[in-house]
C-alpha cells in the first residue's frame, strides 16, 4: 500500500528550505561584517598605539594631508597616557593631568572623569593600573570618540540586516506560496468538476490532510446527483400525471364539438379537475418549502393538525359515503416541524384515501407517540367485492411522491404497509426518537 505524504510535512519542508536560505544569507552577512570589523578594529588599534608612542611632532607628520586618506580609520581612537614613578608624575602624553587635577596616582580600576572647567569641557573614560614599586599607569579616552565608535559599529551591523530584510521577506513569500501550491491545485480541481456529469475527485490524494476534504466534496457531489435524480423522477411523474388528463381533455373537446353531450362535458370537467388537483399539489409544495425556509423553528401539535385536516375532509367523505376517524393520545404530541408541511402531507394522504377507495370505506388517522418514535398513520379498509385492493390511479403515485418529499423536509420517512385488520392499506409518517421533543 502506498503511503501518502502529509501537507504539514510539505509545508515544513519548504519553510525549512526558506529558513536555511535566510540563515545562509545572514551567516554570510555576519561573516563579512565580522571580518570587516575585525580588520577595522585591528588597524585602528595599531594606529592609536603608533600615535601614542610618537612624539607630537611625529604625529603631525603622520597626519599630513597626503597621509590622512591612507592612515585614517574609523576605529583609530586617540589615547592619552599618564605615568607615575614613586608617586611622581613622569609622563603626560597630552598634558591633561592639570586639567583633570591628577598630580597623585588615582585609585586603580575603571572610572569616568570630567575635565576641569578652567581648562575646557568634556568627559573621559580612564583605566588605572598599579605595579610593584609604587608605579602607576593611567590610560584615558575621550567619551566623544567612544560614542563615535558606537555609531560606527551600529551602522556596520545594521546596514547588512536592512539590505537582507527584503531578501528574507521574498524567501518567506516564496516558501509560503510553494508550500500552499497543493491547496491551489485542489481548488482548481474542485472548480473544474462537472457535477452534472457526476465527476468526483480522486480519493487517493497525494496529501493525507486533504482526505477528509476530498471525501466531503465527493459526498456532496453524490448528494447532488441523488437530488438531481429525484428531481428528474419527480418531473417525470408530473409530466406523466398531467399528460393523461390533458390528452383526455383534448380528445373530449374534439368529440364535444362534433356530438356534444352531457356525458362528454362531465368527462371534461373531471379531467380538468384532476389536472387542477395536480397543479394545486405542486403549488402547495412550493409554498410549503418557501414558508419552511423563512419560518422560525417552532413546535407543532400533531394531534391538533390531524384533527383540523380531518375536519376539512369530512364533507367530501360524507358525500362519498365514507367514514373518517382519529385515534390520538389525550396528551398533546409536539414535534419541531413546520405546520404547513405537516398539513400538506396529511391532506394528501387523506385525500388519496378518500378518492381511491370505494364507497363505504373506513379511513382512520392514528397518532402514536412512544419512546422509540412518533408516527402519524393513515389507514383504510378499501377493498372491492372481489377482495382486490383498489389500484393506484388518478394521481395517487404523484401524491405519494409529494408526501415522500415532504417527509424528508420534515426529517421523517414515509412507510407503507403494516396495516392491522380490518384495515388493508396503511401509509405512515415516522419521526425517529431523536427528533421527538416532549411538550
Amino acid at each position: 500500500m502506498t503511503t501518502r505524504s502529509t501537507l504539514s510535512r510539505h509545508l515544513w519542508f519548504w519553510s525549512a528550505a526558506a529558513l536555511v536560505l535566510v540563515w545562509l544569507l545572514m551567516a554570510a552577512a555576519a561573516w563579512s561584517t565580522g571580518r570587516h570589523e575585525a580588520r577595522e578594529i585591528t588597524d585602528g588599534k595599531l594606529i592609536s598605539v603608533a600615535r601614542l608612542l610618537l612624539e607630537p611632532q611625529d604625529q603631525q607628520s603622520l597626519d599630513t594631508p597626503d597621509n590622512q586618506a591612507v592612515h585614517r580609520r574609523d576605529y583609530a581612537i586617540e589615547l592619552a597616557v599618564l605615568r607615575w614613578e614613586g608617586g611622581q608624575l613622569i609622563e603626560d602624553t597630552h598634558g591633561i593631568a592639570a586639567a583633570l587635577g591628577l598630580q597623585a596616582p588615582p585609585t586603580p580600576g575603571l572610572s569616568s572623569v570630567t575635565v576641569d572647567p578652567a581648562h575646557g569641557t568634556g568627559q573621559l573614560r580612564m583605566y588605572v593600573a598599579a605595579a610593584p614599586g609604587n608605579r602607576h599607569v593611567a590610560v584615558l579616552v575621550d567619551m566623544e570618540d567612544r560614542h563615535r565608535l558606537n555609531q560606527e559599529l551600529g551602522r556596520h551591523v545594521l546596514l547588512p540586516v536592512l539590505v537582507l530584510l527584503p531578501l528574507v521577506m521574498l524567501a518567506l513569500w516564496w516558501a509560503v506560496r510553494r508550500g500552499l501550491r497543493p491547496l491551489g491545485q485542489l481548488s482548481d480541481q474542485v472548480q473544474s468538476l462537472d457535477t452534472a456529469a457526476g465527476q468526483r475527485l480522486d480519493p487517493s490524494h497525494r496529501y493525507q490532510e486533504f482526505a477528509s476534504t476530498v471525501n466531503a466534496i465527493n459526498g456532496m457531489v453524490d448528494a447532488l446527483q441523488a437530488q438531481a435524480q429525484r428531481e428528474r423522477a419527480f418531473a417525470s411523474d408530473i409530466a406523466h400525471e398531467l399528460r393523461t388528463p390533458l390528452a383526455s381533455i383534448a380528445l373530449g373537446a374534439r368529440a364535444a364539438r362534433e356530438t356534444p353531450s352531457a356525458e362528454l362535458l362531465d368527462r371534461l370537467e373531471h379531467d380538468a379537475l384532476r389536472a387542477g388537483r395536480i397543479l394545486q399539489q405542486l403549488l402547495d409544495l412550493a409554498r410549503a418549502q418557501r414558508d419552511q425556509a423563512t419560518a422560525l423553528t417552532a413546535m407543532t401539535d400533531v394531534c391538533e393538525v390531524a384533527s383540523s385536516v380531518i375536519e376539512a375532509h369530512v364533507q367530501l367523505a360524507y358525500e362519498r359515503g365514507q367514514e373518517l376517524a382519529l385515534q390520538a393520545p389525550e396528551q398533546a404530541v409536539h414535534l419541531p416541524v413546520p405546520r404547513t408541511l405537516l398539513e400538506l402531507a396529511l391532506r394528501n394522504l387523506i385525500d388519496n384515501a378518500i378518492r381511491h377507495t370505494p364507497t363505504g370505506t373506513q379511513i382512520r388517522v392514528d397518532v402514536d407517540h412512544t419512546g422509540e418514535n412518533t408516527q402519524v398513520a393513515v389507514s383504510d379498509d378499501g377493498r372491492r367485492e372481489s377482495g382486490t385492493a383498489v389500484p393506484d390511479s388518478e394521481g395517487l403515485g404523484l401524491g405519494l411522491r409529494l408526501v415522500d418529499r415532504l417527509a424528508r423536509h420534515m426529517g421523517a420517512r414515509l412507510e407503507q404497509g403494516g396495516a392491522q385488520a380490518p384495515m388493508t392499506t396503511r401509509y405512515a409518517l415516522v419521526w425517529p426518537a431523536a427528533s421527538d421533543t416532549p411538550p
